[in-house]
C-alpha cells in the first residue's frame, strides 16, 4: 500500500468504567494506555468531546491521543469532533480497535473500508467517513459456547491475553513509522516481530 498522510490523531477504542477495563474490546485503550505510559503522559478529560486526551511528540510531530468517554457505539462524535477542532483529515486518524476476524495476538493495519460488524467503527463512519486508518488487534472468535457480545466483554485467557500483549508491543515498536504513514513497511516490521518465538 501507498504511503499515506502523516498521522495527527491516534484514537484507542473501548469502553469506560471498571467493568470493562479487562474486557477484550477493551484492546485498544490497552494500546493507547501503554502508547502515554511510554511517553510519561497522561489523560486530561474534555468533557466538551466526551474524551479522555493528552499529546505526545513522534518522530517530531505533536500526535494526540484520545480516548472516547462514551460507550463503544457512541464513539463517532468524540472522534470526529477532535478532529475537526484541530483540523484534522480522516486519513490523518488512527483508530486502534479489537478484531473478531484476526486469530488472537494479530495486526493488520488497513485503510478505509466498512465496519465489519464493530459498533465502534461504525459510528465514527457515521459521524466522520470510513476514510481513516485502523490498527486490528485480533481477539479471536468465540467458539460455540460463546455468543459474540459475552466473548468480547469477557477477559481473554491468560494465553491470549499473552499474545494481545505481544500484538501491543509490536505496534509501539513500530509506532513512528506508522505515525509517518509508512504502513507496509511497519505491517512487515511488526508481522517479523509477531513470528519471533
Amino acid at each position: 500500500m501507498a504511503k499515506s498522510l502523516p498521522l495527527g490523531l491516534i484514537v484507542g477504542l473501548g469502553n469506560p468504567g471498571d467493568n470493562y477495563t479487562k474486557t477484550r474490546h477493551n484492546a485498544g485503550f490497552w494500546l493507547i494506555d501503554s502508547l502515554a505510559q511510554r511517553y510519561s503522559v497522561s489523560f486530561r478529560s474534555e468533557a466538551r468531546f466526551k474524551a479522555q486526551v493528552c499529546r505526545i511528540r513522534l518522530g517530531g510531530r505533536a500526535i494526540w491521543l484520545l480516548k472516547p468517554d462514551a460507550y463503544m457505539n457512541q464513539s463517532g462524535p468524540s472522534v470526529s469532533g477532535w478532529a475537526s477542532y484541530y483540523k484534522l483529515r480522516a486519513e490523518q486518524t488512527l483508530v486502534v480497535h479489537d478484531e473478531l476476524n484476526l486469530p488472537c495476538g494479530r495486526v493488520s493495519l488497513k485503510r478505509n473500508g466498512g465496519h465489519g460488524g464493530h459498533n465502534g467503527l461504525r459510528d465514527i463512519i457515521s459521524h466522520l467517513n470510513a476514510n481513516f486508518v485502523r490498527a486490528r488487534i485480533g481477539i479471536g472468535y468465540p467458539d460455540s459456547r460463546y455468543d459474540v457480545a459475552n466473548y468480547v466483554l469477557n477477559a481473554p485467557s491468560t494465553e491470549d491475553l499473552r499474545q494481545i500483549s505481544r500484538a501491543n508491543a509490536a505496534i509501539l515498536e513500530n509506532i513512528e513509522t506508522i505515525v509517518a504513514g509508512d504502513f507496509e513497511a511497519a505491517m512487515e516490521s511488526v508481522n517479523r516481530s509477531l513470528s519471533r518465538d
